[in-house]
Formats: C-alpha cells, sequence, structure tokens
C-alpha cells in the first residue's frame, strides 16, 4: 500500500482498528525488532491505572520540560489530532513524520497477521522517540498492563495509578483480576509508585514488589499532598517536602495525582536525575491537559471533561463545588461499550437542564437511548449532533450558568473543534 498524505497515513492506521483490541506483546515485539530494538536505546517511565494517567503524565512531563531533559510522551486517546499521541517537550509529531513512520510500519509489518492500531502507533512512536533522541519517554499503557503493546519497555520508574472496574471483556470481572493485569507493568528491581486505595489491591502489589525485589511507594503511606486555604499545595513526600505549589490543573482529585507525580520526581532525583524545586514549582504550575476539568469559556461558563467512567465522574462532581454557578446545564455523549447507567446515575441528579448528544464516533449511544438509561426528573433535550446540542445550551445558559459537556473524551474532543476551532482544528479523515 502506497501511503503519501498524512491523510493516506490516518486512512490506514484507523483501516487497522478493524482488528480491535488484542492483547499480547508479540506483535508490537516483532515491530520493533524489525526497526531495530529502539526500545533498548530509550529510558523510560511506564504509567498504567484506571484513572490519572494522563494528568500523572502532564505533570512530570512539565517538571522533566523545565529540568531541561528532552521529554517525550506518548498517550492516548487523543481528544482532536492523531500527533497529540505523539510528543516531544509538548511539540506535536508533524504529518509529515506520521507519513514517515506510518510508510514503515505498513512495509515491515505481517501482512497475514497486522497489528491491531494501538499495536502499530505504540511501534511508530518508540521509533520516533529514539530517532529523536529523546532522554526519557513517559509511556501511558492503553489497557491492563501485563499484555498492553506498551509493556515491552524495561522502564527505570513504574506508576499505578488507581484501579476500578474498567474493560472486564479484557481484563478479568473482579477488581482483584484487573489488579493483576495492572500489576503486569511491575519489573525485577524497578521501583512502583501506586495511588491505589483498596486493601486487596495494596496486598497484591506488596506481594508482587518483594518478590520482584521492587522499591513500593504507596500514597498516603510514604508521600501525599493537601491543597491549602489560599489554593495552593503542599507535598511531604519520601524524603522531601515542598509547600506552596501553584497547580496548573483544576479538580479536587488532582491532588492524588499531583502527589503521585512529585513523588516519582523524588524517585528521579534518587537515579540521578537533576530536578530542582524551582524545576518541580514551575512545573506543577504550567502543567495543562486539556479536557479535564477545563473551563473553555466564561460567557457562558462552559467546561469541559473527559470522564468516561464511574470514578472519573464521581471526582467530577466532587470537583464541581469549586466552581460558581446557579443552574447546571448538562451535555452529555457517553460511549454504548461504557457502564452508562451508573455515569448518568452520578450526574443527572445534579442537572437543572440535559441535553442528550452524541460525538461523531461508531461506538457512541444513541441520545435517544441514552435518554432511556436511567430515570430523569428534569427537563431535557435530545440532540443528535453535538455542534447543535452546544449551541442549544449557550441559547439557553443565563450567563450565572454552568454548560457541562461531559461523558467521554471523544465528546469533549469534538466540542473543542466546535468551541475554539482555530486552536483546535477538526482532522479530516
Amino acid at each position: 500500500m502506497e501511503i503519501k498524505t498524512y491523510k493516506g497515513a490516518l486512512d490506514f492506521l484507523y483501516s487497522l482498528q478493524k482488528y480491535g483490541i488484542k492483547l499480547g506483546l508479540s506483535k508490537t515485539e516483532n515491530l520493533l525488532r524489525k526497526m531495530g530494538s529502539p526500545q533498548n536505546r530509550l529510558t523510560f517511565i511506564h504509567i498504567a491505572g484506571t484513572n490519572g494517567k494522563g494528568s500523572v503524565a502532564t505533570y512530570l512531563t512539565s517538571m522533566l520540560k523545565h529540568a531541561g531533559y528532552k521529554t517525550a510522551l506518548y498517550t492516548s486517546p487523543h481528544l482532536v489530532s492523531f500527533r497529540e499521541r505523539i510528543k516531544i517537550n509538548d511539540e506535536l509529531i508533524s504529518e509529515e513524520e506520521v507519513v514517515y513512520y506510518t510508510k514503515l510500519i505498513c512495509d515491515i509489518m505481517d501482512k497475514d497477521e497486522p497489528p491491531t492500531f494501538f499495536e502499530a502507533v505504540t511501534a511508530m512512536a518508540i521509533k520516533y522517540f529514539c530517532d529523536k533522541e529523546s532522554e526519557i519517554v513517559i509511556l501511558e499503557t492503553g489497557i491492563g498492563g501485563r499484555l498492553d503493546a506498551t509493556n515491552v519497555v524495561i522502564p527505570i520508574l513504574s506508576i499505578i495509578t488507581n484501579i476500578s472496574l474498567e474493560h472486564q471483556q479484557f481484563l478479568g470481572n473482579t477488581l482483584l483480576d484487573i489488579a493483576k493485569e495492572k500489576a503486569g507493568i511491575i519489573k525485577d528491581n524497578v521501583p512502583l509508585i501506586s495511588g491505589v486505595k483498596q486493601v486487596e489491591v495494596i496486598e497484591l502489589f506488596e506481594k508482587y514488589t518483594k518478590e520482584r525485589k521492587s522499591p513500593f511507594y504507596l500514597l498516603g503511606r510514604d508521600f501525599s499532598c493537601e491543597k491549602l486555604s489560599n489554593g495552593c499545595y503542599i507535598y511531604k513526600g519520601i524524603n522531601n517536602s515542598y509547600g506552596n505549589l501553584k497547580n496548573g490543573l483544576n479538580g479536587k482529585y488532582q491532588k492524588d495525582n499531583l502527589a503521585i507525580a512529585l513523588a516519582a520526581s523524588e524517585v528521579l532525583i534518587n537515579l540521578g536525575y537533576k530536578i530542582t524545586k524551582g524545576n518541580i514549582s514551575r512545573g506543577v504550575e504550567s502543567a495543562f491537559w486539556p479536557g479535564r476539568m477545563h473551563i473553555i469559556s466564561n460567557s457562558p461558563k462552559i467546561l469541559l471533561d473527559g470522564a468516561h467512567n464511574v470514578d472519573a465522574m464521581k471526582n467530577l462532581v466532587l470537583s464541581l463545588s469549586d466552581v460558581e454557578y446557579k443552574r447546571l446545564i448538562l451535555v452529555i455523549g457517553v460511549m454504548a461499550d461504557k457502564d452508562v447507567k451508573n455515569i448518568l446515575k452520578i450526574i443527572v441528579p445534579k442537572s437543572h437542564f440535559i441535553i442528550f448528544t452524541r460525538p461523531k464516533y461508531y461506538r457512541a449511544m444513541d441520545p435517544e437511548r441514552l435518554k432511556d438509561v436511567v430515570k430523569v426528573e428534569v427537563d431535557y433535550k435530545v440532540i443528535n449532533r453535538l455542534d447543535e446540542a452546544i449551541n442549544y445550551a449557550r441559547t439557553i445558559a443565563n450567563s450565572d450558568d454552568l454548560i457541562l459537556i461531559t461523558g467521554s473524551l471523544f465528546t469533549v474532543g469534538e466540542a473543542l473543534s466546535i468551541l475554539e476551532p482555530k486552536k483546535y482544528p477538526p482532522e479530516v479523515v
């Protein structure tokens, strides 16, 4: 297949989605081996978890960048542009580079047993980071950990943010099953930092880290973070403490993500990385992760948050207490394969008007079905197109109301393109 343009590269990559999600390492390993095993020439921080991976990665990237390190970041999914997945020092991979590395993957892959979309993109990202001589790579898992395509690396630090029920068709039906899959990123003699809180999961991680002789640092036991009355944060850590940190990311839940990132900075310092207190404070203050407690407009106030599972929606509702508003106008679109009923049961009772909608994505639940999932006791409207849903919300919102757009990162990504098309131009595929 001949790939000449950025659109052609995306068409090819997205065509691999028809192979679905297949957990396993062999195809990614084969691709990397054919490219000279670039993972062996890179330094990784590997991050797994149900929620907070992106926020922890953002804090770490910002701190390391301020410390002068050429820092690569691999995340998923993207909000607007595919290029968001692969960045170095916050600079997105170029369209021309996407074409080059996609052609490379296309040329070397086994046509009889092609990789999945995520396997192909993971391999091309690692090769790109190596070619660009990245000094450290922050690598976020896709699903799980043990059999996730990213688990082909040996990191200097493993992070598991938290664990709740998710992707049960792939990871197992119980919390412990899922925890065992996430624990698959724990490597021999490699420190683990975690924010898990369930006793049985903590015990499991203690068992795994002891067997692997890996230091284990736990949120609430070895380090913690608290928000002060002046809005700043104080960190009490493994060896160090920091005070009056200004946080660039909104949301009550960010204190745990911040604590995990700060603990990671301590481990990196112990490993010889030169990260000063100034690097840390500037990195935390300048951290930005779009689509997460993201206030994009103040007239009327519009808040974007990609909460797409029960825990994330609980955290979002908790964080709404920090936002001043009279009425909450909810614009919601959720993927059909999520725990839709329990997600809606958390946010619907907090809403004064609801607009059920959907992003332009094949997995999105039909809005007519969405409205019937739970009992709705306030006025609502069903609007199939997200742009029309947002426009309607703006027409009915008063100056002291809050429009909340949530339910999925796909919903939020499309909303970004609608609300700020110059900054987040929609990607034509």
